[in-house]
């Protein structure tokens, strides 16, 4: 609708499909990837491969950025709809559907076939109606490190949504930071991060398990934050953006750890809960933290300190990496259920 026209009725169209899109699509296709990936992908890779295709996203956004940086308005929105046809067709076109292209040398496979007497693939549960919240408590105290993983996706995303709703109110405040200043910290955190996920993960993932990698990662982003918080120059939030190096390993270790939890029937879902969780943090956040950088930046604050709702989401992060350190290590669901039929339709 915008590549046409961008005039007032146009954008109010692209703005009604675009809620009602988003209901359906703006986590869906995150965690259908996710769990496309974990058909796919053999367990002790899974934290390397989820890692690599967070680099990738990571990638495309310093692309679409730098790319939106150098073209016309009208031209970006042309440009943005042609690549989103063209992932449609390369989907369609290259990707099989993965719910019959589980791992044939997978022990839980072969206890299927042997159970089901060869024909597993029709016999995994798939789902095939949408999940309730009833379905979802479920899932959720089906495991306690799914749970723990949940809770921590949760909390991360709770900081990072504060931070994003506070960063540019701060930096505009303190620093008298222009849109350029604001475009150049994303690409430096995007570059950072699709370097180090693309190739610092893959290397670190088999060395280090993805529970380590987690707490690391956290430990990063609250080091971030505080250090954003207490920015006393406009050249610190440029190096406290180059932590972004280590604390992309966060988000691609939570999924991975959930995954391991999961069934193959069930990896859709969970990775769907744990994208639900992210979302309601999301909502939170700016609610929570918007109010807070507005009272500490204006003339009615309590005390001097404009980067104390930073602050506050470097604590809300520091609640996640206690989280993670309860964590112990993954055990993979498939060892576990191997020698129960929990899984197979009767």
């Amino acid at each position: 609708i915008l590549a046409y026209r961008r005039s007032k009725y146009y954008f109010y169209g692209y703005y009604l499909i675009k809620l009602l899109t988003a209901m359906f699509c703006e986590g869906s296709v995150v965690c259908l990837s996710l769990a496309y990936v974990a058909d796919n992908i053999a367990e002790t890779q899974r934290a390397s491969a989820f890692g690599m295709l967070a680099g990738v996203g990571s990638a495309a956004f310093v692309c679409g950025t730098l790319t939106a940086r150098f073209i016309s308005t009208s031209s970006t929105f042309q440009v943005s709809t042609f690549v989103t046809v063209f992932a449609i067709v390369y989907m369609r076109t290259f990707l099989v559907d993965s719910s019959c292209q589980i791992d044939e040398s997978s022990p839980l496979l072969a206890k299927t076939k042997e159970i089901e007497g060869g024909e597993s693939c029709q016999k995994i549960g798939v789902g095939k109606k949408i999940p309730s919240v009833k379905d979802m408590v479920q899932l959720l105290s089906s495991s306690l490190i799914f749970t723990q993983a949940a809770v921590v996706a949760f909390f991360s995303s709770l900081a990072e949504g504060g931070l994003h709703a506070s960063m540019m109110y701060f930096l505009k405040a303190q620093f008298h930071f222009s849109k350029n200043q604001f475009a150049d910290l994303m690409l430096i955190a995007g570059l950072a991060g699709s370097i180090s996920q693309l190739l610092l993960m893959p290397m670190l993932a088999p060395a280090l398990d993805e529970v380590k990698l987690l707490r690391i990662g956290l430990f990063a982003a609250c080091a971030h934050m505080f250090l954003y918080s207490i920015s006393w120059a406009s050249w610190v939030p440029y190096f406290a953006s180059s932590f972004c190096v280590v604390s992309v390993f966060a988000h691609p270790c939570i999924r991975s750890i959930a995954s391991k939890q999961l069934s193959p029937e069930e990896q859709g879902k969970g990775q769907g809960c744990i994208s639900g969780m992210c979302a309601f943090a999301n909502i939170v956040s700016p609610l929570t933290f918007t109010p807070l950088t507005a009272l500490f930046l204006s003339d009615r604050a309590p005390f001097h300190f404009p980067g104390f709702s930073i602050m506050c989401t470097g604590f809300a992060m520091m609640i996640a990496f206690t989280q993670s350190t309860m964590i112990k290590a993954v055990v993979p669901v498939s060892s576990k259920k191997i020698s129960s039929n929990t899984f197979v339709e009767p």
